[in-house]
């Protein structure tokens, strides 16, 4: 009788299709299961490939099934997409995970483990409530702008409307006063989530050899420590700058090579905060005074963001290198 050799699970919140072959490509299994049957019905099988899109629990259950000894690959969506013959709908979607799981040019995700699933839920909840007080100084401002009360630009500026909160209207002090009560807690929750990732950071030897890296900080060697600690899928230090949206998008036809702005694409977070620390060094650059070497060449090259830009690039090289190679940076020695 045939066994599995290869399935295809399209996940979902109750009810999960999957799409199994033999060996030869025989379809031999294509049916539904509820959450609670998964782990039932694998535990029953032999061990085989598993594919699965990366996406909303994906690494929990892939952690599970490789428990069980099976073969478990996950992939980006878009990867997958190519491979749905027709329409959409959960079984057509196995199927094609089914198909792509087996390509030998297909890229895969990684399986995180708990911690780093732990330290990425750190940042992402600690970046929405960032994003949160941004929101709320921006209701602040434009409340109290519409009684002529108006603060500099800066999020340190904000603290200094409340001396002014007198010359609103009874009606509108409270609402206001609310929203400044509302961005002290946010202060304050953002705090204690910073101080949660410094003490990850201090448990992270990864990410302490990262953070010696110039414009690398604490948030953004922990972010990489978690979600790249292992950088075997990537062929070289480009494909790694790649994944990060750092590389210009090509769009060449007919033998013309044409060369736009960078792709944005993989993770917008690491990106961002990569570009952050290049703007970081810049400044630093330009208030100590600029020397011959490549930075200030391309400064005066090129505009401060295009700048920034390359070497935000140039960092997430060096990072490749460090995570492939367990090295450290060593800063290079003066001429005197």
């Amino acid at each position: 009788m045939p066994e599995l050799a290869t399935v295809g699970i399209d996940l979902a919140k109750s009810v999960f299709q999957i799409h199994g072959v033999d060996e030869n490509g025989k379809v031999l299994v294509c049916r539904q299961l509820r959450r609670g049957q998964v782990l039932t019905f694998f535990e029953k099988q032999p061990r085989c490939l598993i594919g699965m899109e990366a996406c909303a629990g994906a690494h929990d259950w892939g952690r599970k099934l490789q428990a069980l000894g099976h073969d478990v690959r996950l992939m980006p969506p878009s990867y997958v997409k190519p491979y749905v013959k027709r329409g959409k709908t959960d079984a057509a979607d196995a199927a094609a995970i089914c198909e792509a799981v087996t390509r030998p040019s297909m890229r895969f995700v990684a399986i995180k483990s708990e911690d780093c699933s732990a330290v990425l839920v750190l940042h992402r909840t600690r970046d929405f409530l960032v994003r949160q007080r941004t929101q709320i100084s921006n209701a602040i401002r434009a409340h109290m702008m519409e009684f002529g009360v108006i603060a500099a630009k800066g999020a340190q500026n904000v603290d200094r409307l409340r001396m002014q909160l007198r010359h609103l209207p009874e009606a509108a002090r409270l609402p206001v006063s609310l929203l400044f009560e509302q961005l002290v807690d946010t202060d304050t929750r953002i705090e204690q989530l910073t101080g949660e990732i410094e003490a990850t950071h201090a448990q992270s030897e990864t990410s302490q050899r990262l953070a010696t890296i110039p414009g690398v900080g604490m948030l953004s060697a922990t972010i990489i420590a978690a979600t790249t600690p292992n950088v075997d899928n990537f062929n070289c230090a480009r494909d790694y700058a790649a994944w990060l949206g750092l590389t210009p998008k090509p769009h060449s036809t007919g033998g013309k090579q044409r060369i736009g702005r960078i792709s944005k694409m993989g993770n917008r977070y690491i990106r961002r905060l990569l570009y952050l620390g290049a703007m970081s060094q810049i400044m630093v650059r330009r208030r100590c005074g600029l020397r011959q070497d490549w930075l200030s060449d391309m400064l005066a090259r090129k505009k401060t963001k295009v700048a920034a830009i390359a070497l935000a690039h140039r960092m997430a090289r060096t990072i490749f290198a460090f995570l492939r190679d367990g090295s450290r940076y060593e800063p290079q020695a003066t001429a005197a």
